[in-house]
């Protein structure tokens, strides 16, 4: 009998499939946000795009959250799940908070660590997009999971060396003869270290994802 009500309860539901596709509007936020860092009249274009890739993650964050609340039985652990797809949103939150900053500052030129940073940025979407699909398989995709969180984590530290040298080269640069140059410098800098911080929070859930089903 209990089976057979089992049976009619809702399961699983698409929970990969979301994850999965989350992670491509962080890759096309993510390109969006590094085109928009080689500065020039398309920089209002490239914000707009950003934008756009956040209001379809947030879709399916809301989608993803609602399906929690729905499903029976889940594929891991319903706090994982909703931690999971949140910190991805975080990230995709980040760049839309950057893009918003550069619109409000009016900037069409970047300092010259800006787009390394963008690059890392890239390249941290694009290991999370590779990381959910093997989240199907946990054991069977455990080495290759770990060695994408420690990828990660080593993107990190590169941007925040990234960081810092920007920091240090507006104050030594643009801010001697104009310290607005330095503050919203340090603004941009600020936010797109924090995007590579929540792709780090993302690997993390990941990886505690990993250490509790193995």
């Amino acid at each position: 009998m209990l089976n057979w009500f089992q049976a009619l309860l809702p399961k699983e539901g698409k929970f990969f499939d979301h994850f999965e596709a989350h992670s491509k509007t962080l890759v096309a936020g993510a390109q969006s946000l590094r085109h928009l860092l080689n500065g020039g009249e398309a920089v209002p274009l490239y914000c707009a795009e950003v934008a756009r890739h956040e209001d379809a993650a947030d879709q399916i964050t809301r989608e993803v959250l609602l399906s929690v609340r729905r499903t029976f039985i889940t594929p891991f652990d319903r706090g994982d799940i909703r931690d999971l797809i949140t910190s991805m949103d975080d990230a995709i939150d980040q760049m839309h908070k950057t893009a918003k900053a550069i619109t409000l500052f009016d900037q069409r030129d970047f300092h010259p660590h800006m787009p390394k940073l963008g690059d890392i940025i890239v390249r941290t979407a694009a290991l999370t997009e590779e990381a959910v699909p093997l989240l199907r398989s946990l054991r069977g995709n455990a080495a290759r999971l770990n060695a994408i969180a420690d990828e990660v984590t080593r993107l990190e530290d590169e941007s925040d060396n990234l960081y810092d040298a920007g920091i240090r080269e507006l104050y030594h640069g643009p801010a001697r003869k104009d310290p607005m140059a330095f503050i919203v410098g340090a603004e941009i800098y600020d936010h797109l270290e924090k995007v590579v911080d929540r792709f780090e929070d993302v690997a993390n859930r990941i990886s505690a994802v990993l250490i509790e089903h193995l």
